[in-house]
């Protein structure tokens, strides 16, 4: 299969890179630093089109592919990784749930602001009961007249620190079936916001109460028989996942690698010990690896339906190869690498982030291994 850029990509991409380069070189250190979503930063980027890239223009969005968000990512990784966490969130995850699956009066609501950076949305998913098992999750969606009463938790939410607007799983009913989403703002009342946790990334979020919060009905936004619907969109958001964890793996290697080449020990550059050779060839063939897989995951997401197998095999390959790449890096820098005045070990702290977050590489392995052998593997006990 043939990866090369067309000429609109490769376009595109000079652009970003173009971009990055002269607008957000200055500051990229203290950006990744900063716990909080930039607002400041997120209009920036919208003003350039680089949030909303993957949705129809009839909503405001550029109409673009997946692999033009994958190398809007790529390109601003490699200059300023937290400008890449905010294209990640306005065109991935929530934001991509809320814009396939809002009607148009939820749209009229919020999209705009969202695309424009003034809004954000976070992802109120986990609790404490159910991670990985998302489908034990039990906060509750109870009808009464024209709302919804909400009762439950959520942890671990991406963005709940700062979102203006939440996309929260639920549980109208029993079952697989009964799980659906809602959208609650920020403000609602019954709805309580915890104290900032921090993250090894230096990320904040918030547990999420939710204590007789009542809703309108029309702020449901897939109702119950949503969730396959809803949990679909992981696969679509394992790309931006993917795509971030390498670039910004490889934003490290780079620097580590003109790092080697000046640093001298024992009479010459270090970049002349097999020793150190090894390990960068050894992690180059995977970054290089990773990069395929997460291309044909892209790309034949683009031309249908996203393949879980596809997805996890890349996000699986990205999230090992970003996450070797920032850790060799932090090592062969020494003490510079190791400290916080240089971005490479935010790099190793934000790469295995990722080997958690959107699916764990554990949960990864299953779903291949259930492409490899042909079936699938329950991962509840059986049932006496």
């Amino acid at each position: 299969m043939n990866f090369d850029f067309t000429d609109d990509q490769t376009a595109f991409s000079d652009a970003v890179r173009g971009f990055a380069r002269t607008q957000l070189a200055n500051g990229a250190l203290e950006r990744a630093h900063d716990p909080n979503y930039s607002f400041e930063l997120a209009r920036k980027l919208a003003a350039q089109g680089l949030l909303g890239i993957i949705m129809p223009e009839k909503d405001g969005g550029a109409g673009g592919t997946l692999m033009d968000a994958v190398i809007a990512i790529q390109e601003l990784a490699a200059v300023c990784p937290k400008s890449a966490d905010v294209v990640q969130a306005g065109n991935f995850g929530a934001i991509r749930t809320f814009a396939e699956y809002a009607d148009e009066e939820q749209k009229t609501k919020w999209l705009s602001g969202l695309l424009s950076g003034d809004k954000l949305i976070g992802l109120g998913m986990s609790e404490p009961g159910a991670g990985s098992e998302v489908t034990a999750l039990q906060t509750s969606a109870v009808a009464e007249g024209d709302e919804y009463i909400i009762n439950g938790t959520k942890i671990f939410s991406t963005h709940s620190a700062d979102a203006t607007l939440y996309l929260v799983y639920v549980r109208f009913g029993p079952g697989l079936n009964g799980i659906g989403s809602v959208l609650i703002e920020r403000g609602t009342p019954g709805l309580t916001i915890g104290s900032p946790s921090t993250f090894m990334s230096g990320e904040q979020w918030c547990q999420l109460y939710f204590e007789n919060c009542r809703i309108p009905k029309s702020h449901v936004l897939l109702g119950e028989g949503g969730f396959k619907k809803q949990i679909s969109g992981f696969n679509v958001e394992r790309i931006g996942n993917s795509a971030r964890s390498l670039a910004v793996g490889r934003h490290a290697f780079d620097i580590a690698r003109a790092h080697v080449l000046e640093r001298r020990q024992f009479g010459r550059p270090i970049a002349e010990f097999q020793g150190l050779q090894w390990q960068f060839a050894d992690v180059a063939v995977k970054m290089e690896a990773a990069q395929m897989l997460l291309y044909r995951a892209a790309v034949n997401a683009d031309r249908g339906l996203p393949s879980a197998y596809e997805t996890s095999a890349a996000k699986y390959a990205c999230n090992q190869a970003g996450f070797e790449a920032a850790n060799l890096a932090v090592q062969a820098m020494g003490g510079t690498g190791y400290s916080s005045e240089s971005i490479v070990e935010y790099c190793f702290r934000r790469t295995r982030g990722w080997m958690i977050a959107g699916g764990s590489t554990e949960v990864l392995k299953n779903r291949i291994a259930e492409e490899v052998f042909g079936r699938r593997f329950d991962q509840r006990p059986a049932r006496g």
